[in-house]
């Protein structure tokens, strides 16, 4: 369920077990992908995963007992991403804005009984943050609400080291998923004026904070190399990934619970 298309009473009627919260970012991602990249991309994964949840039954119940559903948020769209903020269009805000923002929105779904919720992130520069905000939130006593933040690049198997930015990886995931969003005839001149590696490294320290000072364009990696084929390949290996630490979050017995 899409919970910006549901009304109150869909939502209060049907029997959810868990909540996607995506999380994007609107940044640079070089001449020939859009600003909503994350975004899109977080989306894209936490619906299909929604899909997906509930293709098995319950854990531990013997007769087969069906599963709920899993509920889609709206994106949170703005992120931790100032180190892209030398790139027309980029916004951001600060890490102890968006921990208590993404927190407290994620708040209102254990108000409404829905007590599990997955932080579906798009965007590199969220995960310190996200993994703060699901602990933080787990430990509220002001509700009985568990969650957990999951990165769907770094679920993705052996595809996960070719990340880099507005690489072979978004790329790929948005000609799959969004593809009129990319600009095709850019990707040549994206790969050629990109970097082949994210920062300048010395001694395993990153000397660089912003990224303009080692990429001219704004990618890291060759888009060239992310087609729809390899794009729909990531989105079922996301997915399936999701889907399958949604229903571990739904299972599992927190010391909250009542």
């Amino acid at each position: 369920m899409r919970l910006a298309d549901a009304t109150w009473t869909d939502v209060r009627d049907a029997d959810v077990d868990v909540a996607f919260l995506p999380v994007g970012s609107t940044e640079q991602h070089g001449p020939h992908a859009p600003l909503s990249t994350d975004t899109l991309n977080a989306v894209a994964v936490a619906e299909a995963a929604a899909a997906a949840y509930g293709a098995e039954p319950r854990a531990g119940i013997a007769d087969g007992v069906p599963r709920g559903e899993a509920l889609v948020g709206p994106p949170i769209p703005v992120g931790v991403a100032e180190e892209h903020r030398s790139f027309d269009g980029t916004m951001w805000v600060s890490p102890d804005a968006f921990r208590t923002y993404v927190r407290e929105a994620a708040a209102s779904f254990p108000a409404h009984g829905v007590d599990r919720v997955v932080f579906v992130n798009g965007h590199g520069g969220n995960v310190e943050a996200l993994a703060e905000v699901a602990r933080r939130f787990s430990r509220d006593p002001a509700h009985d609400g568990y969650g957990v933040a999951f990165t769907w690049f770094e679920a993705v198997g052996e595809h996960a080291g070719d990340m880099g930015h507005a690489g072979p990886l978004e790329t790929a995931l948005l000609r799959a998923t969004n593809p009129d969003l990319v600009r095709e005839d850019r990707v040549d001149d994206a790969r050629d004026r990109g970097a082949e590696r994210w920062g300048e490294w010395v001694s395993g320290v990153n000397l660089a904070h912003d990224s303009d000072e080692f990429t001219d364009n704004g990618v890291v990696g060759d888009p060239t190399a992310g087609d729809a084929d390899r794009g729909r390949e990531l989105l079922d290996r996301a997915r399936d990934a999701l889907a399958e630490l949604a229903r571990a979050v739904a299972d599992r017995e927190v010391e909250n619970d009542e």
